[in-house]
């Protein structure tokens, strides 16, 4: 396999597919009143999913996810943390060669559909756009970058006690597993997809195991979604095998939320969005009404609260002087981690570490999502970029690849 092909595979891999269903809750009445996309129309996740969207079917589809399942509110505070200002002219200085072509902000902009973009240095805006109608106030699917803040809330828990430690089981937390091929199996196993518990994530299969958690998704049945997962055998010893599943992100959530006796949406607002000064409620969409958040996608957020976040991470979990998360989690979650025999893998707690030159060396990573959404950090230079972009199809294909681009906005900066 090429290294771009590599690439895109592990791009593709980000897949936490959904298919359509009546809404059953979703975003309630006054929101969508307030909300200046909410007329839209909007494609299904079938579409999605299948890439047969329209470019403009797209970006109203994924500035409008919350519309397709029910939805929890992500509360935000009164007092949104400032993003000053320090403009820099990135549209004359960033360029990159990738195949022998030089391409430049522009061609990035207009060849991912790049539906907005924002990059913080030293935590001040030195760049941000808008394009295809959106506008500060456009909340967009997050996809597998949820999967990083799944990860976050695990150590936000294990920092205030509800949690032991990663080392503790997972049936401790979800007794729905007792008796499963999750007997036995590690938080920090599942942190690293690394279970052992047998899992296909094809999701064009109809007789993959992402797809049985759709239909449970689809369903919207408490515990359908642990029980697709209970229901899987054991593949291989916990902690000795990275096989990347949605499926592991969706039994964290669980866990989550029965270390804290309550909704992820609820802890993620009490912790982070409010104290961190997040500016726009979110929505995380849920396994069934007033059910459990879906732990691998659903989060739709605005870019400001997005890069926001990955300030958060950058500075290490700190919020007014004091840490939430334990000590040295931020550093170690976007790293390439050990399995039990000490096999490397291109996988942190969650999170991905760069894999081009100039990003290994920096230690940057990125929480992904298909379709165009990320949130990169560099710690080495400061330097935190979030995108929203409404690439039709989830299969990778983007002409320019993100973190490349990514590199060569580091470089201009310097």
């Amino acid at each position: 396999m090429s290294k771009t092909s590599g690439q895109h595979l592990r791009r593709g891999l980000l897949a936490a597919t959904t298919l359509s269903v009546t809404l059953l809750g979703g975003i309630q009445a006054g929101q969508a009143q307030d909300y200046p996309h909410a007329d839209e129309p909007i494609g299904t996740v079938e579409q999605i999913y299948d890439g047969h969207l329209t470019p403009d079917l797209a970006v109203n589809t994924f500035r409008n996810i919350d519309r397709l399942f029910p939805v929890r509110t992500i509360e935000a505070g009164d007092t949104p943390r400032p993003l000053p200002e320090a403009p820099q002219d990135l549209e004359s200085r960033v360029t990159m060669e990738a195949d022998g072509e030089t391409y430049d902000l522009y061609d990035f902009l207009a060849l991912d559909n790049v539906a907005g973009m924002i990059v913080l240095k030293d935590g001040a805006v030195v760049y941000e756009t808008y394009q295809r109608g959106n506008t500060p106030e456009t909340r967009w699917m997050s996809m597998s970058v949820a999967k990083s803040i799944t990860s976050t809330l695990v150590g936000v828990a294990v920092r205030n006690g509800d949690i032991g430690s990663t080392d503790d089981m997972v049936v401790d937390y979800v007794p729905a597993l007792a008796g499963t091929a999750y007997d036995g199996v590690s938080i920090h196993d599942v942190l690293l997809m690394a279970s052992g518990v047998q899992w296909n994530e094809t999701y064009t299969d109809p007789a993959s195991d992402r797809r049985d958690l759709l239909r449970a998704q689809i369903a919207q049945e408490p515990g359908a979604a642990m029980a697709v997962m209970g229901a899987l055998p054991r593949a291989a010893e916990p902690g000795t095998v990275h096989n990347y599943s949605t499926g592991e992100t969706q039994v964290l959530g669980e866990v989550v939320q029965g270390a804290v006796g309550g909704p992820l949406a609820d802890y993620l607002s009490e912790q982070i969005w409010k104290p961190y000064g997040m500016e726009a409620d979110a929505n995380w969409w849920l396994d069934s009404p007033d059910g459990v958040e879906i732990g691998g996608s659903g989060i739709s957020a605005t870019l400001r609260d997005f890069a926001r976040f990955g300030q958060f991470f950058l500075d290490g979990g700190v919020i007014d002087g004091t840490s939430i998360l334990p000590d040295g989690w931020t550093e170690e979650a976007g790293k390439p981690q050990a399995l039990k025999d000490g096999t490397v893998i291109d996988y942190g707690l969650m999170w991905w570490p760069g894999w081009t030159g100039e990003s290994i060396a920096d230690g940057a990573y990125l929480a992904i999502g298909i379709e165009g959404q990320n949130i990169y950090i560099n710690p080495a230079r400061n330097v935190v970029i979030a995108t929203h972009m409404a690439q039709p199809k989830p299969v990778g294909k983007e002409p320019i690849d993100p973190l490349a681009f990514f590199d060569a906005v580091v470089a201009a900066l310097e």
